[in-house]
């Protein structure tokens, strides 16, 4: 079998307030010349260049004569943590090390963050119940640790939904409010200190998404989070993108350094699952997006881990889950990124002559199912449980997943 492999998360690059491409193009002119081996800041002040480190200096001194009380998620800016240089690096980072700049920059979120009332608005009840779990939520964590954000706003082709959550200026500052308060929950989740993890991860579903509608809330949702929270975002992976901006990001791609092209993974319908594993366990992967994570399953802690395994294109591949006790109930979770294959389990006694027991007959499963399958079988013989999937009919590749609990027979 062949297992999918960690691909460690860099830090993300500025993005412009106007639109993705743009962002893109910005990132290309400010990052040129820099090296293409970037890796994720570590935030430890011994690895800072000696420039960089009189910048952080610089930025204290300048912070300490105009704010005598700046504290910023729970920290104080001026105490001497080190969760405090962590924070402070990252609003350098976000002005290339001009303290001037970030000492402004700062300022101004630590102005916003008042007025917003951004300290409380985690616990507040904004009236978007409906909108948990599905448009902008955190669910779960990458394989370096990361915690995962994702976003998708195809729910708001529905007219009736885009005017009860975008119908007036009130309700759209509501709506952002409500933003900002799920990315308080995943600030929470970062641990801030040096060599911990510090930024989170960032997965937006474009898949219908209605774009001329939402370029308003777009446009400030993305200049809340620059301006307030920099270096915030390790990666960004945008799933489900249309063939045009597929093609729009070709053609600038060859512009982009290789650092600046780390930092944003562009997937198209065919191959979300199959992304998704290089950075995220299938149990952590929402099943929408062919993982094996229901919605509450993370609720009760950490969930089983699953096996990984690829299907090529015309191949076979049957599970084998051995040494099943007489009496012993075996439940098991299969998925395969994009389906469109024949599946089947059957169940096979040890003991020669016993007939072999279809548990599920082969059935195809088409590529729009977003469910995994889900079983179990009660063994009257010891035996094995063989699970086949069956790509023959595809000439592609794909990724899955599986994972399986056996419960001993009671001894009575």
């Amino acid at each position: 079998m062949e297992h999918s492999t960690a691909t460690q998360p860099e830090a993300t690059a500025r993005a412009t307030k106007r639109s993705l491409i743009g962002s893109l193009m910005e990132a290309a002119g400010t990052t040129l010349g820099r090296s293409s081996s970037f890796k994720e800041d570590t935030y430890f002040t011994s690895k800072l260049k000696p420039s960089e480190l009189k910048a952080l200096e610089d930025l204290k001194k300048m912070l300490s004569s105009s704010s005598s009380a700046a504290a910023m998620w729970g920290i104080s800016l001026l105490g001497g943590d080190e969760r405090a240089d962590v924070v402070l690096l990252k609003f350098l980072r976000a002005r290339d090390f001009n303290a001037s700049q970030a000492h402004s920059m700062l300022l101004r979120c630590l102005e916003w963050r008042s007025d917003f009332g951004a300290d409380v608005v985690v616990e507040e009840e904004l009236g978007f119940k409906e909108l948990e779990g599905l448009v902008a939520y955190m669910h779960g964590w990458d394989r370096a640790g990361h915690p995962v954000c994702y976003n998708a706003y195809g729910v708001f082709k529905d007219q009736g939904m885009f005017d009860r959550v975008f119908g007036d200026g009130e309700k759209m500052q509501r709506f952002l409010r409500w933003r900002v308060q799920v990315m308080e929950r995943g600030v929470r989740l970062l641990q801030l200190k040096p060599g911990g993890i510090n930024s989170i991860i960032q997965v937006t579903d474009l898949k219908g998404m209605p774009k001329r509608e939402l370029r308003m809330a777009s446009n400030q949702i993305l200049s809340l989070f620059q301006d307030n929270y920099p270096e915030m975002v390790a990666r960004k992976v945008f799933i489900n993108v249309p063939w045009y901006f597929s093609m729009l990001y070709a053609m600038i791609s060859p512009f982009l350094t290789e650092r600046t092209k780390s930092k944003f993974v562009i997937a198209g319908e065919g191959n979300v699952a199959e992304t998704l594993y290089k950075f995220i366990r299938p149990e952590f992967v929402p099943v929408q997006y062919g993982g094996l994570s229901r919605p509450g399953d993370l609720e009760n802690g950490l969930p089983k881990p699953s096996s990984e395994f690829t299907i090529k294109g015309g191949e076979k591949v049957n599970l084998e889950i051995d040494g099943i006790e007489a009496g012993a109930t075996i439940t098991w979770d299969i998925v395969v990124g994009g389906w469109d294959v024949d599946y089947a389990a059957e169940y096979v006694p040890s003991e020669e002559g016993s007939y072999t027991i279809a548990v599920e007959k082969t059935r195809r499963i088409p590529p729009a199912t977003e469910e995994p399958v889900h079983n179990a079988f009660t063994s009257r013989e010891s035996g094995k449980m063989v699970l086949s999937v069956d790509n023959s009919c595809s000439r592609r590749r794909k990724v899955a997943a599986y994972r399986y609990f056996v419960r001993k027979p009671t001894v009575v």
